[in-house]
Parts: C-alpha cells; structure tokens; sequence
C-alpha cells in the first residue's frame, strides 16, 4: 500500500480508483509552506498548477517515487531534477484536450460576433439603446472560409482543427516536430479522416484570419512585437495556453492599432493577477484560465492521472 497526497484536488472517479486499488489517499491541501515537512511521509503527491514541486522540496523527500500532474503543463515541476532521482513524472495530455479547444473556439466565436461585449452592455443598456447596440455589433464576421493558424499541433491543437475544420475554416498549423498529421472530424462512427500538412510561421502569420496558440511555456514569448508585424490586419488572437507565450504589451499595442482585432484570452502573465489594462479592454474577451475546468475533463484528468499511478505503483 502505497501513501498518496492529493493536494490540489482530484475528481471523485480517480480517488475510488486509487483507494480501491489498495492506497491510502489524502485530499486533505497542504500549504505550500508546509510541504517540506510533511511531504516527506507520502510516496506520491498528485498536484494540478497550485502546488510547486521545486528541487528543494524534492530533495528532502526520499521516499517519493511519483509526481502526478492533473492537466499538460509541467511548469510547477522541476521534472529533470526529479527524474534524475529516479521519480517518476507523470501528467494528463489527453484528458483535457476537447475542452481546452472548445473553450477556445468559444473565445473565436464570441469575438467574432461580440458576443462578450453584448453580455456587459445588454443588462444596462438593451431596453434604453438597444437600436445603437445592435448597430455597433453588426460587423461582426462569419469564421467559415477564415484561415486560422495553429501555433503547436500535439493533442489540443489538432483537437482544435477538428472544431475549426467542422465549422469551414482551413487550418494553418505550425509545429517544429510535426510534418503531416492525419485527425478525424466529426463523429468517429463516420470515419472522416483528413491529413494536415504543417507550415512554418512566416508561412501562416501573413495569412491567418486569427491565431490560437497550444504550446507550453519556454520562458520566452513566442509572439512578440516582430510577429504582430508580419500578422494580417484585424487578426484575432487566442490563447488558451500559457501565460507568457504571448509578450502582453506587444500584444496591447497591436490591439490599440487594431493590428489585432480582438483577443480571446484563458491565460495571462502574473496569475492570479493578470493585468487590469488586459482585463478591461475594450477589444478582449477573458476568462481565468478555466481551459481544462469542465465535468467531462476532470473526471478523465482523475481517471488517467489514478490509472498510471495504479500501474507503476
């Protein structure tokens, strides 16, 4: 019986599966200033983005042998230091890769016809001037026949193409370690397979209609003032990744020129407390980094993140 720390919460499926496989589970959230002493009890902790795995903690728990984390990003994990102590580093690519994309072929959807804006004006203003709200939203645009560009193409971003490519768009897709990449659309029981042959950036960003970004975080943004210059006129930006992929203030100045249309944004740079000047633009639809919060993804997050434990355990 192994002792297991679920400390930033798991659903209810992945917790039965693990206790019933013989672990004892604790859900109880420790605070991260609390780790180093009591980590040490536990032979696997299980963590989303919350809780902080760093070398020092790492080092003074000798007993780990697992390092779980519900969701793709693996950016609160200091993943080689702890391989390089024989622990294993464990995450959910696919659980949450449908809901990530749909969240953010909704931020596309709703920019396109103002969709976040008629939200906030409608309760105030649609009995008073609903005549001068209906004009100021009706240049809206359809997406079918747009072009959007994918930057990363693993699980989310084809998952995304599938949205994308049901609803009439061509996708754009710009992936360093992919070539050509075969993705079902539509209902599997109908056996529709369509192959995507990536292109570089110089490629897409000329020719996108908007741009939806699903890479990890490097450390340094992969859109920064030298690409919005080379983006088309009235892009649409979309980032349901990272905060930090994209350089914040470029992307203000191209939204303040209208380089950028609009920009649908989960992620932000300094969450918990992305910037007010982001937030509040006019030109921006938000939402806190809720890309993989949906039933369907965490019971599949909880169920894959127990099944591997299971396995190694």
């Amino acid at each position: 019986m192994a002792k297991i720390l679920v400390n930033d919460g798991m659903h209810q499926t992945g917790i039965d599966m693990l206790t019933n496989a013989g672990h004892q589970v604790d859900t109880n959230n420790i605070p991260q200033a609390d780790l180093m002493e009591k980590l040490v009890d536990y032979d696997a902790i299980c963590v989303r983005s919350a809780t902080k795995v760093r070398g020092e903690l790492i080092d003074n728990c000798p007993n780990l042998k697992i390092i779980g984390r519900g969701g793709v990003g693996l950016d609160n994990i200091d993943v080689d230091h702890a391989r390089g102590k024989g622990i294993q580093v464990l995450n959910t690519p696919a659980a949450s890769s449908r809901s990530v994309a749909e969240l953010a072929m909704g931020h596309l959807l709703s920019v396109a016809r103002y969709i976040y804006d008629a939200n906030l004006q409608m309760p105030s203003k649609g009995s008073t001037d609903f005549k001068s709200l209906k004009k100021s939203y009706s240049k809206g645009f359809e997406i079918e026949g747009k072009k959007l560009g994918i930057i990363g193409f693993g699980r989310i971003g084809q998952e995304t193409a599938r949205i994308a490519i049901g609803l009439g768009m061509e996708v754009l897709a710009v992936d360093p370690y992919q070539d050509t990449v075969s993705i079902t659309i539509g209902p599997k029981s109908l056996n529709l397979i369509t192959e995507i042959k990536t292109v570089d950036m110089e490629t897409m960003l000329p020719n996108a209609d908007a741009i939806s970004l699903h890479i990890p975080n490097t450390g340094k943004p992969v859109l920064s003032a030298a690409e919005f210059d080379q983006m088309k006129d009235g892009v649409v930006l979309i980032n349901a990744s990272r905060g930090g992929t994209v350089d914040e203030d470029a992307m203000l100045d191209a939204l303040n020129t209208g380089k950028v249309r609009a920009a649908g944004l989960d992620v932000f740079v300094g969450e918990p407390k992305p910037r007010k000047d982001i937030l509040s633009h006019a030109n921006v639809s938000s939402t806190p980094h809720i890309g993989a919060s949906t039933v369907e993804a965490q019971i599949k997050i909880g169920q894959e993140l127990a099944q591997q434990i299971i396995d190694i355990l």
